[in-house]
Parts: C-alpha cells; sequence; structure tokens
C-alpha cells in the first residue's frame, strides 16, 4: 500500500495552490486500483485537480480496509475487479465500520462486473461510473471531467451507511404524510391515475430498489422512469433491478405500448415521451439543462397526454431536473411527490421541487410507496 502526501509544487505553482487551499478544504481520496498502470493514470487525473488531494492508495479491498482503520478520507475511488478482495466486499466492510462515500470506477460493461457494481451500491457505494481511459481515447477527457466532479459532489455527503439503511425495504411500512402545502389527511387525484412518472439522479438505484420491490407485482398501472447514470451502466442496473425487485423492469424501446405492472426506463442519450394512447416515444431533441434524457422531457409530456391522470415523483439527485414541470403537473390535476430530505442521498432535484410548491406529498420511499399503492387501487 502507498501512500501520497500533498503534490510536490514547484515555486511559482505553491503560491497558487496556497491560494486556493485558502478557499476550500482539500479533498482527501483514497484510490484503490488493482493496475499499478490505471492507479498511475487515476493517481494522474486526480491529482491535477488542486482541490483533491490523494491520500493514500491500495491495490486491493484488503488493503482499503486496512487503510480506513487507520485513517479516515473523504472519499474513495475504488475498482470492481481485484485480487483478494473485490470492490463489492470491500464497499460492505468499509460501510458496516467507516460509513465513508465510496465512487465506484468500472472498465468494461461485462454483466458480471455490472451485478457486482450494483451488489457494492446496495452495500452503500453512492455512485458507479465508467474508468477513464488512456490517453487519446475520444471519452477520455469527458470521462475524467465526471470522475472528478463525482468526487467532488460525494465528498459533500455525510453519513452514508445510515440513510443506505434507511432505503432498505423492510416489512413495516410507514403511513403516508402528506406535505405542509397539502391541506387535506390524504389527497386524491381528480381523475383515475393511469401512469406514474419518476424522475431521479445521484442515489436513485437503491431508492427504486426499494420502491419496486414493495410496489404490488400486479400494479394496475405502468412506471416511465429517467435515471441519471453513468453511459452503459443502465443495461446492467435494470437487470439488477429486475432480479432484486422480482418487478417487470426494461428499457423503453419506441413505440412499446406501456403495459400495467411494468417500469420503463429511458434509454442511454434519447428522451422519454409518452403518447396519448399509452405508447414509448423516444427522440434525440436537444438536451433539456444539458439532460438527454431528462425528467423535465418526460414530465412534459406525461402532463400533455396524461394531465390529472397521472402521478409524478422526483427521488433523490442533484441538480433541479423535472422540478418546474413536476410543477405544472400538479396545476393540471395531477398527484405529485417529492422525496424528503432525510432520506435522500442528495436533495437537490426534491428540494428544488418542493421549493416551488411542486410537491403536495414530501415523502420518504416507504411512504412513497404506501400513497402509489392507496392512489392506484
Amino acid at each position: 500500500m502507498g501512500e501520497a502526501g500533498i503534490r510536490k509544487q514547484t515555486p511559482e505553482h505553491s503560491s497558487l495552490f496556497t491560494l486556493h487551499s485558502s478557499l476550500f478544504s482539500v479533498i482527501q481520496v483514497l484510490l484503490v486500483e488493482d493496475s499499478l498502470t490505471v492507479r498511475e493514470h487515476l493517481l494522474y487525473i486526480l491529482n491535477a485537480d488542486p482541490q483533491i488531494d490523494v491520500v493514500g492508495t491500495a491495490k486491493d479491498g484488503q488493503e482499503a480496509v486496512k487503510f480506513v482503520q487507520r485513517k479516515i478520507p473523504s472519499v474513495i475511488v475504488m475498482d470492481i475487479n481485484m485480487p483478494r478482495m473485490d470492490g463489492f466486499e470491500a464497499t460492505r466492510h468499509i460501510m458496516q465500520t467507516h460509513p465513508i462515500p465510496i465512487v465506484l470506477v468500472s472498465a468494461n460493461w461485462d454483466p458480471k462486473e455490472m451485478t457486482t457494481s450494483f451488489k457494492a451500491i446496495e452495500a452503500g457505494a453512492v455512485a458507479v461510473l465508467a474508468k477513464p481511459r488512456g490517453f487519446g481515447d475520444p471519452d477520455s477527457k469527458r470521462l475524467e471531467q465526471e470522475l472528478v466532479q463525482q468526487v467532488k459532489l460525494m465528498s459533500e455527503i455525510k453519513v452514508v451507511t445510515r440513510r443506505a439503511r434507511k432505503l432498505t425495504p423492510s416489512p413495516g411500512t410507514a403511513a403516508a404524510k402528506p406535505s405542509p402545502a397539502s391541506p387535506s389527511a390524504f389527497a386524491r387525484p381528480t381523475g383515475k391515475v393511469k401512469l406514474i412518472a419518476i424522475g431521479t439522479s445521484t442515489g436513485g438505484p437503491p431508492v427504486l430498489q426499494t420502491i419496486l420491490t414493495e410496489l404490488p407485482k400486479n400494479l394496475p398501472v405502468p412506471i416511465v422512469i429517467v435515471q441519471h447514470i453513468a453511459k452503459g451502466f443502465l443495461e446492467g442496473m435494470v437487470d439488477w433491478l429486475g432480479k432484486s425487485t422480482g418487478f417487470s423492469v426494461h428499457i423503453a424501446a419506441h413505440s412499446e405500448p406501456l403495459q400495467p405492472g411494468h417500469a420503463y426506463f429511458a434509454p442511454d442519450g434519447k428522451h422519454l415521451e409518452v403518447t396519448r394512447d399509452g405508447r414509448a416515444f423516444l427522440n434525440n431533441d436537444p438536451p433539456d439543462s444539458g439532460l438527454r434524457p431528462s425528467a423535465t422531457h418526460l414530465f412534459r409530456s406525461v402532463s400533455r397526454s396524461y394531465g390529472k391522470q397521472a402521478i409524478g415523483v422526483i427521488l433523490t439527485g442533484m441538480g433541479a431536473d423535472g422540478a418546474a414541470e413536476l410543477k405544472k403537473m400538479r396545476d393540471t390535476g395531477a398527484i405529485t411527490i417529492a422525496q424528503d430530505k432525510a432520506s435522500s442521498l442528495v436533495h437537490g432535484m426534491p428540494g428544488e421541487a418542493i421549493k416551488m410548491g411542486a410537491a403536495q406529498y414530501i415523502q420518504s420511499p416507504r411512504e412513497v410507496v404506501e400513497t402509489l399503492k392507496r392512489l392506484v387501487k
């Protein structure tokens, strides 16, 4: 196991680094990667950002577990497939004893590696990303930026283990409660519910797992979902959700009829809309707020096609995607729900919806389940 201190600064750079350090605290990162070549590449990417300092490296999960027993980093960046102890087992051990935000990086989209990745998400890892490739690769710069951005965002997440445990399904389920903005004990839809639409981002997969596990498998309406996730990981997530929840989960196909008791995800790089005759419609329209797919795009089409016969839900995620359109859904008579702050890994999207009065209900994942059950009976 190697340890990296503050990187060497040339005289002309040292004053600049001092200035940066005075503006923000340095994010201490533990890097876990079995390949020396890849480890050095990731070390270069992370240490190139003045806000990040790689304080330690480990070549497998066992070394990572030992490292955190004596030093707690801000974030762990960890490979999936490693000798002796893989990313899942290391995540499980670390989250049981030293809750630290763990960002997983995967070199390929092999089904076995995907399964391990999402098992680690279930165990408490906060994100999974494609591993930045070597110099000269056309996607290299984008992947490097995504990794650095994710490390910075996740450094602000606290008590990850507790939040992950709150999202674990359990036999006892709390009764649904209205938000402070709702004057009634339990709002009723103004029309028969025909569709549930969900938007989510960071922290979404385990919340969706909870909701799809606890919803009845013969749910009388379809569910359409936009989940922001790193390119290439959607198929693995859908497979994991289907196997772990028992719910019928799919990636939506163009013009596919939406069936009751099925959940449909927007594909990578495509906007998902719904038509009045109950079909999925995919398109390459420009990104909404830099996102494609986007919850904004989905909710807009739901409002247009289903109006008061829909339920809109915004779950954990950074940014504000879908918040304004959820408000429009509420204004047209749809029932709207936002995840509460206590159970959200990142309260950006639901928080923005709550601020603008878009949510009739502000609820934990289990309360969302109870609300959906009652509304679609």
